[in-house]
């Protein structure tokens, strides 16, 4: 049976797809699909949820109190994207809406989602104002990554000038929240996209497999003549940006070193698809700065700064490894990345 087969011919199409990637995340994830319960109202919409292959009863849990949703399993973790993609080659509705699974919808939403998308057919994709559980502001419209903003990113100047247009040129922080603007890309835990805008540039890529993929998405959708849109009065609450802080510790878990390990994959697999050498300058900008912190550190007697050269000395090692497992940002490491 086709999907077109399991709508009544007279059915119309949904208003959203809306679409939920999950990984062990049972509890945020019933709680996201309650939020999408409330705030559907009068919308058509076909909820797809796609388990990466959990192991903590995700599955069941949907199954027994979501049986309307449509259940996506795969045997394999296929991170972000390729997950996404499989419910993408099914959905029908005239705009499709990405929500993590630990990101709730705030009242209304959803509604003005559609109505914003309805009352501007330019803007391809658009997302809205990501908040903590404390309503606290997280980064939600960023701007192209560059060498030069990585530059101001790592060595803390976009942290140090966050009011200048120039240093806080990544994610905006000059800019006043509360206001839309045209902007380069939204974070991945929101969004809303124009159906049609995928007909044109394709999904997601599966080359990259956590981390950059929705950068790649807005890049093409831009560059087929849509705008990206940042709209602040749609609010979405996500817990990640409060449990996925920034490793407070000088020394990293193994779990830490190989998220940062496939944040630097990622960003050679960008850096190599959209600027070719730009890979290569993106590796050494990285390797330069972590060596001159570790060379600096390492005459202190301070036992604290000597853990941080010895901290950034694995932050250089793991870029080598990035570049070596990506042949310099040319091949993608076959699905699932591991943790090895």
């Amino acid at each position: 049976m086709t999907q077109n087969e399991l709508l009544p011919p007279s059915s119309p199409a949904p208003d959203i797809s809306l679409i939920i990637v999950s990984f062990n995340t049972r509890e945020v994830l019933r709680e996201s699909l309650q939020s999408v319960e409330r705030e559907k109202g009068p919308l058509r919409i076909e909820t797809f949820v796609v388990d990466n292959n959990s192991k903590d009863g995700s599955v069941a849990m949907v199954e027994s109190e979501f049986p309307h949703v449509r259940l996506l399993c795969s045997p394999v973790n296929l991170g972000f994207g390729a997950a996404n993609n499989l419910a993408l080659a099914l959905a029908t509705g005239r705009y499709v809406v990405l929500l993590n699974s630990d990101a709730f919808l705030c009242p209304d939403s959803l509604r003005l989602s559609v109505e914003r998308m309805d009352a501007q057919p330019q803007v391809g994709l658009a997302g809205g104002r990501l908040v903590g559980r404390d309503f606290s502001l997280q980064p939600s419209a960023r701007m192209f990554p560059s060498i030069l903003s990585d530059f101001l990113v790592l060595t803390g100047l976009a942290g140090k000038f966050p009011n200048s247009r120039f240093f806080g040129h990544f994610d905006r922080t000059w800019a006043d929240p509360m206001q839309p603007a045209e902007v380069d890309w939204v974070p991945g835990a929101y969004s809303i996209i124009r159906a049609d805008a995928l007909r044109k540039v394709g999904f997601f890529d599966p080359n990259f497999f956590l981390y950059s993929e929705e950068v790649d998405l807005c890049r093409r959708i831009q560059q087929a003549g849509y705008k990206i849109m940042y709209w602040p009065d749609i609010v979405v609450i996500h817990i990640g940006g409060e449990s996925s802080r920034q490793i407070k510790t000088l020394e990293m878990s193994s779990t830490g070193a190989q998220l940062i390990r496939w944040r630097m994959r990622s960003t050679l697999l960008y850096y190599r698809k959209h600027h070719g050498s730009g890979a290569w300058m993106a590796k050494m900008l990285e390797l330069a700065l972590y060596q001159l912190s570790a060379l600096r550190n390492s005459q202190s007697h301070d036992p604290a700064r000597r853990e941080r050269a010895n901290h950034n000395r694995n932050l250089a090692r793991l870029m080598h490894q990035a570049w070596q497992d990506t042949q310099g940002g040319r091949v993608s490491p076959p699905r699932p990345w591991k943790f090895d």
